[in-house]
């Protein structure tokens, strides 16, 4: 094992071990906007991934590479996903109509004074 290999291995096992310590204390009604608004973490996962593949010599490292990425966007477009429908919930009703609607309803009620 190289060094920088041993600096890889130390880094991700301590990554790992700071990941699930944070993540552990985290109250369970909180989850959904954290994980939502650490979308940034998901983006730092696939530029590594692209650092791997670009720096590829072989196909284990390539393919390696090309997982991180791989999931990395999935991650990326999961949390915007989470984030969207998130931010429907705590919408009013009144919100979710269409702007046309909502002024159509405001005229029949002027009109009923």
């Amino acid at each position: 094992m190289t060094v920088n290999a041993f600096a890889g291995a130390y880094i991700f096992m301590l990554a790992a071990f700071a990941g699930w310590v944070i993540i552990g204390n985290v109250p369970a009604i909180l989850h959904t906007p954290l994980m939502s608004g650490s979308n940034f973490v998901h983006g730092i996962v696939v530029v590594g991934g692209l650092f791997v593949l670009l720096n590829a010599t072989n196909g284990l490292e390539q393919s390696i590479g090309f997982i991180a990425v791989l999931l990395g966007a999935g991650n990326v477009a999961g949390g915007y996903a989470v984030t969207v429908r998130m931010l429907e919930m705590f919408k009013s009703s009144d919100d979710a109509k269409p702007h046309h609607a909502k002024h159509r309803h405001a005229i029949h009620h002027a009109k009923k004074a």
